[in-house]
């Protein structure tokens, strides 16, 4: 089985570089298992909250992709702190494709 890495900087700027991270597991799953400041996925994964709002490196834009429109509508939610680049987290599932993924944690919306 491939062991997969991962850069995750989270809210307060620390940089955790996540190794042996196995291949299907959400981004907000592996967020929380490492206690990386801003990953909250209050929902449990159910795209129902934003509160695994990430910025996808844009080096891996093209590989990650862009919401469905049940995505968008949450990060609509949150528009105000939302990019060009924006996912939630539990959306996002490792897969070799996107060993070395960085993303950065978005900072919480005031909306």
């Amino acid at each position: 089985m491939a062991s997969l890495t991962v850069t995750m900087t989270d809210v307060e700027g620390r940089t955790h570089a996540l190794e042996d991270v196995e291949d299907g597991i959400s981004l907000m799953e592996l967020g929380r298992r490492h206690g990386v400041a801003g990953i909250m996925g209050d929902c449990g994964g159910g795209c129902a909250c934003a509160t695994c709002h990430v910025y996808i490196g844009e080096e891996w834009w093209e590989k990650v992709g862009g919401p469905d429109d049940v995505e968008f509508a949450m990060l609509d939610m949150v528009a105000d702190v939302m990019r060009d680049n924006s996912r939630l987290g539990c959306q996002v599932r490792m897969s070799p494709e996107l060993d070395g993924l960085a993303v950065t944690v978005a900072p919480a919306s005031s909306a």
